[in-house]
Parts: C-alpha cells; sequence; structure tokens
C-alpha cells in the first residue's frame, strides 16, 4: 500500500467516525420550544418563545457522544396574550432586559431503546446555571423532499421556577412548568 492510498483511507475511516451536526430548522417553523403551566390551579396556561436557534450532533456508531446546544430569545415569549406576556418579560418572570438569552448545553446522553434517552446539561436562565435532565424521545430520521437529510426528537422536563429566581408564580400550584422541546435537525 503506498502513503497516498494510507492517507486518503484514514481520512474516509476518521470521515466515517465523526459525527453528523444537524441546524435546528426554526426557519421552516419545525421546531418549538413550549411551556405550559397550572394557573390558579385551575388550568393550563400553554405559551412558547418564538425566537431560538441550535445545533445538535448525533454518530449512529456512538449515540453517547449526542451533544446540543441552544439559545432562546427570552423577550420572544409569547402566551398568546399581550398583557400577560409583557408582565411575563419583567424582572417578576424572566427578566429579558438584564438577561435576553436563555441557553442549553448539553453535558451527556444516554441511548436507551428505539433512539430514545435522557440528554443532561446546564441550563441558563434569568441569570442562573442550573444542570437539569430531559426526557429524550426520537421521531425519525430520513431524506426530505429536498434532497437533504434530517433528524427529529422531542425533548421534555418539568423546571421549579424558584431554581431560576422566578419571583411570582400564577398560583400555589404552578411552582413548576412543564417543557417541551421539539426539533428537527437539518445534517450539514
Amino acid at each position: 500500500m503506498n502513503v497516498k492510498n494510507l492517507i486518503l483511507g484514514l481520512l474516509i475511516t476518521t470521515a466515517s467516525a465523526q459525527a453528523d451536526t444537524y441546524t435546528i430548522d426554526t426557519e421552516g417553523s419545525h421546531a418549538f420550544v413550549q411551556f405550559k403551566i397550572q394557573h390558579l390551579g385551575y388550568s393550563w396556561l400553554y405559551g412558547r418563545f418564538d425566537e431560538f436557534s441550535g445545533t445538535f450532533t448525533y454518530d449512529e456508531e456512538k449515540p453517547e457522544s449526542t451533544k446540543i446546544e441552544m439559545t432562546v430569545q427570552t423577550s420572544s415569549v409569547n402566551s398568546n396574550h399581550s398583557m400577560r406576556d409583557k408582565h411575563l418579560r419583567s424582572d417578576d418572570y424572566l427578566n429579558v432586559e438584564t438577561y435576553p438569552e436563555a441557553s442549553f448545553i448539553s453535558t451527556s446522553f444516554t441511548e436507551t431503546k428505539d433512539g430514545h434517552g435522557t440528554m443532561n446539561g446546564n441550563l441558563t436562565l434569568n441569570g442562573v446555571t442550573k444542570p437539569i435532565t430531559l426526557d429524550v424521545k426520537f421521531i425519525g430520521a430520513g431524506k426530505d423532499p429536498w434532497g437533504g437529510y434530517r433528524r427529529g426528537y422531542e425533548a421534555t422536563t418539568e423546571l421549579k421556577l424558584a431554581d431560576f429566581k422566578i419571583k411570582k408564580s400564577p398560583g400555589p400550584k404552578s411552582e413548576a412548568l412543564l417543557l417541551t422541546v421539539s426539533v428537527e435537525g437539518i445534517k450539514q
């Protein structure tokens, strides 16, 4: 074997051993950051963040090496009620003037079966960084109609408001919210 073939073989082996990188498809509105929280213990209040971005990696051979990073513009909170959204942006809740972004950076992923798993990472919200755990469900992967390749997941967790120095809650049954993050990534 000559040196040229050896180098080429090493490059191909290295390239196939690397994780694929996906950009979260926010332009096509195929990703969502949503929450729900009880209102006074009588009903659920739903909301979302309209502006966010992120990337994730996935390696079929080493799923435990999966990583994700996301950034959310906290001022894009949308609960379908302008006065409530103004209050949610205040220092009672998200304090968007001081902390205009929230972020999540994964630290580990444990895949169970069928692509599902547990994602651990650090969430920074309202100036506080705390470790959280997300229950991850694999939705699917494959070619899209435009010649690309996509992979999708849904992740859920419960966040205690007090852990992130959020001063108010909409009632005693509202000390935690349920967060759902649905992502469809486009392979780069």
